[in-house]
């Protein structure tokens, strides 16, 4: 046997789990209340967590972030909370439009377009 015809039992292997915790999230999630404490504590939960990897990747940044200055890291994570809190607390409106500004402040910053 080839070695792409044993791989086909833990293909399917790993269908069979994913598919049989799919479902018993399908038949779980008809029973959970969407204004219930818990659904309330997990979204808490996740908006903590996206809120420390942006703080995370601006204050401390790895790679080739760590080559923009902080101050346009700053000013475009307080340009994406601006849209987030003007656009009703919408996340995605945020998040791109503080890529757009670093994107921005870094191509001004680079072509020698702000000056400093």
């Amino acid at each position: 046997m080839t070695a792409g015809f044993e791989a086909w039992p833990f293909l399917l292997l790993a269908i069979a789990a994913t598919y049989l915790w799919r479902g018993l999230g399908v038949l779980v999630s008809t029973r959970i209340d969407p204004q219930g404490a818990v659904f309330r504590w997990v979204t808490c939960v996740s908006y903590a967590m996206l809120a420390g990897l942006i703080s995370r990747m601006t204050i401390m940044p790895l790679g080739i972030l760590a080559e923009v200055p902080l101050s346009d890291r700053l000013a475009a994570m307080a340009i994406a909370f601006l849209v987030f809190f003007g656009w009703r607390r919408k996340v995605l409106p945020g998040v791109a439009a503080g890529v757009v500004a670093l994107v921005l402040l870094t191509v001004a910053r680079r072509g020698g377009l702000l000056g400093f």
